[in-house]
């Protein structure tokens, strides 16, 4: 992950699932307020499981990205004594966090939310023991996108406690595309020349790309421009999810309750309908109470 192309491509995949999740979210909540219980995933109209199988085929794909093709040997290992060299210890510690959520996603429902809660504990703790060691500018960029992961985190675990809480799934969904982002600024800031700021250049150490900083007060600069960037990052994020959501809010208007019962024991896979249709449909099928559908003016006539 640690080039341009790896962090945009990583953000770009938790924008687009939090964005699915965001709509989702609000359409649900907007239609049916008062018997809205989201789940951690949401099925698509052709391809149920679409949002699965895009997590599971993306985290796959950046495994074996990180594995093979982020060394020139394109081997993971060291040939000579079969260890994981020093310098590809990142490597791995990425790929474990892409294990985390093809993990997460190939479990289809089965205790969704802890496999949730579990992928990002995964991720949280890779970032904040990195062995790279972020110091500096880089330190600064990665110490906020734990912010970002920290509220996804916690969002998710009291999803568990509070499952109708529209709130709880509105931030979680909102963390998620945060996050995207967080990690495409980090990847064009860190890794573009021309936005290196000013006092700071970027070198090559032991086949990383790393800031150096001339002075304290370059670091200092440098580190406060990260800050704005973040805050900046985060009200323009809040404002648009709070356009979004009037927007949804008046496209997809409340709709009649129904009653919602579970198909084939899978708690995903259920139907609605109509109480007052359900109910007549119970009427109808006893033959001794048609009669009992119909007025006595009517069977007169």
């Amino acid at each position: 992950m640690g080039t341009l192309v790896g962090h945009v491509a990583s953000g770009l995949v938790f924008l687009v699932i939090g964005l699915w999740q965001l709509f989702n979210h609000i359409k649900l909540y907007c239609q049916h307020p008062k018997s809205y219980r989201p789940p951690i995933w949401f099925p698509a109209p052709k391809v149920r499981h679409l949002e699965l199988y895009f997590i599971m085929t993306g985290s796959a794909i950046y495994m074996i990205l990180e594995l093979f093709f982020a060394n020139s040997r394109h081997h993971p290992l060291d040939p000579a004594d079969w260890t994981i060299p020093s310098n590809h210890l990142h490597n791995f510690e990425h790929a474990t966090i892409s294990f985390a959520l093809f993990i997460y996603a190939a479990a289809r429902g089965v205790l969704s939310f802890l496999l949730a809660a579990f992928a990002l504990t995964i991720e949280l703790f890779i970032f904040y023991l990195h062995s790279t060691d972020h110091a500096g500018v880089e330190w600064q960029y990665h110490w906020l996108l734990l912010i970002a992961i920290d509220v996804c985190l916690i969002t998710t675990v009291m999803g568990i406690g509070f499952p109708t809480s529209f709130v709880v799934g509105f931030v979680r969904s909102v963390s998620v595309c945060l996050q995207g982002i967080w990690y495409i600024i980090l990847g064009v800031m860190l890794y573009t020349p021309r936005f290196i700021s000013k006092g700071c250049t970027l070198q090559s150490d032991d086949g990383h790309l790393v800031h150096s900083c001339a002075d304290h007060l370059a670091l200092h600069r440098a580190k406060a421009l990260v800050n704005l960037q973040f805050a900046w990052c985060l009200i323009v994020v809040a404002a648009i999810s709070l356009w979004f959501y009037v927007y949804m809010a008046k496209k997809y208007p409340e709709v009649p309750d129904y009653e919602c019962q579970a198909a084939n024991g899978d708690e995903e896979d259920y139907f609605c309908e109509s109480p007052k249709k359900m109910d007549l449909e119970e009427k109808s099928d006893n033959f001794l109470d048609v009669g009992k559908l119909f007025k006595p003016k009517d069977l007169k006539r």
